[in-house]
């Protein structure tokens, strides 16, 4: 049999998977970079749709940010751009066009000129809707806005108190008999 062979493309596999992930953890937006599939203007819109999914928060005088101060939108525009199909890229376009269109049908004002609750019922509404491709993009975004915000720097570091090597090691110690 191909023993070589089939240990080197096993160690080229488990090579490509652990260098898969690798970015997306503990992320950071420099790490992750301008992507150029979006203008500047979809750019702002996806920023202001994560910020409702996920906002900036005040409790006991302890601001938490919200999903645009950690620019969680870039980090779905790379995954969307890199990680997903071509239909998925044109789910995020068709998205982006249906979702200014939504917020101007019911509240006469693009979405980023409304209110945090009239963004999060033009939300609700495109999740609800008939068409499934206002579906998809809404359940997409919410998804990697979700993983991309637990996935971030600051959720790591000042909510879930991540330490890289749980445990000390302490070699020289007096052994009891």
């Amino acid at each position: 049999m191909k023993r070589r062979s089939a240990l080197k493309s096993m160690g080229l596999a488990l090579g490509g998977l652990v260098s898969l992930p690798a970015w997306a953890t503990n992320w950071t937006p420099e790490s992750i970079g301008r992507t150029t599939t979006l203008s500047e203007n979809q750019e702002l819109l996806l920023s202001e749709i994560v910020e409702a999914i996920i906002p900036e928060t005040t409790t006991a005088g302890k601001v938490s940010p919200g999903a645009k101060s950690l620019k969680v939108h870039q980090f779905a525009a790379r995954m969307i751009s890199d990680c997903y199909p071509a239909s998925a890229q044109e789910i995020l376009q068709k998205g982006l066009a249906n979702i200014d269109a939504a917020a101007n049908k019911t509240y006469s004002k693009s979405f980023t000129a409304l209110t945090p609750k009239e963004r999060v019922s033009v939300l609700t509404a495109m999740s609800t809707a008939s068409d499934a491709t206002e579906k998809q993009f809404v359940n997409m975004i919410k998804n990697l806005t979700i993983q991309g915000y637990t996935n971030s720097e600051y959720y790591m570091n000042n909510v879930l108190k991540y330490n890289m090597a749980p445990g000390f090691y302490h070699g020289c110690v007096p052994v009891a008999s």
